[in-house]
């Protein structure tokens, strides 16, 4: 999304104007939030309305993030997957399969098999825009996706752009705003939040676990997990996320 603009209603309440990256964007985030605040386990900002271009919510008070608050976010992120999806790769009722990640263009195509859903939707869609751009080779990609596996678990509620950016603090609770919400394994949101950083985070880590216990060997598939995020910001900002990218991919044997 950009385009921020800060508005007080009629009856007094901040809300911050958004304007969407592209068509039908400000649809795509206006139904994630609501498929999110629908868990009813992390506080996101309310929408107010909605149109073709334009998204206007709550704004989050700002504040200074706690240890006690990342244990609450540690647990109602786990309460937030455990919501569940219809499957790999859904869309948030009512919202677009045509969607969007930050600037990026994000497909929801659903799928049933974990491995070959994130392949195919997730990772080799931003390989070729990237190969095609000069700043990547395939190889190296189409060899990690042989290598995807995960825990069989049911598909997960994605906030699906989990960075430290899209977690605000109001000096009690996190919250979360810009999803790009999905059906996905719930790793990947962990994977995401450790790949920029956020505060407290080992607590947060540590809530989520007790609430929800990860699966063994979760931290060995961190970077698999973050291919996705990585090729997102190869393909948006080029040569300076390659690396990584490219690190990632071969950290899967």
């Amino acid at each position: 999304m950009t385009d921020l603009t800060e508005a007080v209603l009629d009856d007094g309440r901040p809300v911050v104007v958004k304007r969407g990256a592209g068509p039908r964007a400000a649809a795509a985030e206006a139904a994630g939030l609501r498929w999110l605040a629908a868990a009813a386990a992390v506080p996101v900002p309310e929408v107010h309305s909605c149109d073709d271009d334009r998204l206007v919510m709550d704004r989050v008070p700002a504040g200074r993030p706690s240890a006690a608050a990342a244990e609450r976010f540690g647990r109602g992120l786990a309460r937030l997957h455990a919501a569940g999806a219809p499957a790999f790769g859904a869309a948030p009722p009512d919202g677009p399969a045509d969607a969007w990640i930050g600037l990026a263009p994000m497909a929801n195509v659903p799928g049933d098999d974990w491995p070959s859903w994130y392949a195919a939707q997730r990772v080799l869609p931003y390989v070729r825009t990237a190969v095609d751009a000069g700043l990547l080779e395939a190889a190296p990609f189409e060899r990690a996706c042989s290598r995807f596996s995960v825990p069989d678990e049911p598909p997960a509620r994605l906030h699906g752009d989990l960075w430290n950016g899209n977690v605000l603090w109001d000096g009690r609770e996190a919250w979360l705003i810009d999803p790009a919400a999905h059906g996905g394994h719930r790793e990947t949101d962990l994977a995401m939040l450790r790949l920029f950083g956020c505060p407290h985070l080992d607590r947060i880590v540590a809530a989520y676990d007790e609430t929800a216990p990860l699966a063994e060997g979760w931290r060995d598939r961190i970077g698999m997990h973050q291919l996705f995020p990585l090729l997102v910001h190869t393909v948006l900002f080029g040569q300076s996320y390659a690396g990584q990218a490219l690190a990632a991919a071969r950290s899967l044997g």
